[in-house]
């Protein structure tokens, strides 16, 4: 069975992470079932200034074997690159299962290892407990994801977990959208739009005062799972965000905080010169990566630091003069 494997790349910070996304991925992935694309935002009245990879990096990720396809920004673009994420779907071909992951993910072994039910969606559970921040007052967690579902017409309370406390945010079904799956990117694309522009546009009375970005996506998300009959238990604990994928999100982070496998297999896929030469314009590769800056980051995080949130891990990498993004 052919997947697809999908992931947004543009000019700056994403085409260098791209890079590395990519050179992973060859590393594990060689002649295998699973294919790369790369969705690419085009020129056009949602982005001030030309999105697009630059000619050298477009011709290396292709060289590694990435199908670069451009798509067009009609709702989103540079007011929420976020949603990137959702409209790059439609260029998939319909019918055909996908995982779509962030460029700030690294591969630590073969997709191939991955039980994936693509008939059931799944997103990540490596998350915090980010959106909603719920009034003193109120209303509290169950009532504003309460609202939403009443908003689509979806059932709500098979998506609580009983186990946790109520008014504990893990209670309520959210998810980090670093990667996501399903057998239809089509199907999935439509309900993510709809649902992110209606949350958007016309939010619940309950979402007053919630911060919509940037958190739109990780809101509209746990909505289109639930209602293409997905949930927490799509994927066994483990595989993806662990074993064979990590969701970084920060070259910093990374450092801090992940085994120490992850950053072997970093600066193992990132040495060849030809892939060497194109990071090092970018800063976070050439002082945590070529530098060796990495290493004395990770020198001053201790156990402690590795259970704070990571609003507080991040402050703690700033003040130290660490924090290159």
């Amino acid at each position: 069975m052919q997947v697809n494997i999908v992931c947004v790349a543009q000019n700056g910070r994403l085409q260098y992470e791209a890079l590395a996304f990519m050179a992973s991925f060859c590393k594990f992935h060689n002649g295998s079932d699973f294919r790369v694309t790369i969705a690419e935002p085009q020129p056009g009245p949602r982005w001030p200034d030309d999105p697009r990879i630059d000619a050298p990096i477009r011709a290396q990720l292709t060289e590694m074997g990435a199908k670069i396809v451009p798509f067009s920004s009609e709702v989103f673009g540079a007011e929420y690159p976020h949603g990137n994420k959702i409209e790059a779907l439609k260029i998939l071909p319909k019918g055909e299962p996908f995982v779509f992951f962030d460029t700030d993910t690294l591969f630590l072994g073969p997709l191939s290892d991955v039980p994936f039910d693509f008939a059931k969606p799944g997103a990540s559970m490596r998350r915090e407990g980010t959106w909603p921040q719920p009034d003193l007052y109120g209303p509290g967690y169950h009532e504003i994801w309460a609202s939403l579902y009443r908003k689509f017409r979806l059932s709500f309370k098979p998506t609580i977990d009983e186990s946790q406390p109520v008014e504990y945010w893990k209670r309520y079904l959210y998810f980090n959208a670093g990667y996501f799956f399903y057998k239809d990117p089509i199907k999935f694309h439509q309900y993510f739009l709809k649902y992110a522009t209606e949350i958007r546009d016309t939010p619940p009375d309950e979402l007053d005062g919630q911060a919509m970005y940037p958190w739109l996506d990780q809101i509209a998300l746990p909505l289109v799972i639930h209602k293409l009959g997905g949930g927490r238990d799509a994927l066994p604990d483990g595989y993806l965000d662990g074993r064979i994928t990590c969701h970084y999100r920060a070259l910093p982070l990374l450092y801090a905080r992940e085994d120490q496998h992850v950053i072997d297999v970093l600066e193992e896929v990132t040495a060849p010169n030809k892939i060497k030469k194109l990071l090092k314009e970018y800063e976070p590769f050439k002082r945590l990566v070529y530098q060796g800056r990495g290493h004395k980051l990770r020198a001053i995080i201790d156990d402690v630091d590795l259970v704070k949130p990571e609003e507080k891990l991040r402050r703690k990498i700033k003040n130290r003069g660490f924090w290159f993004r």
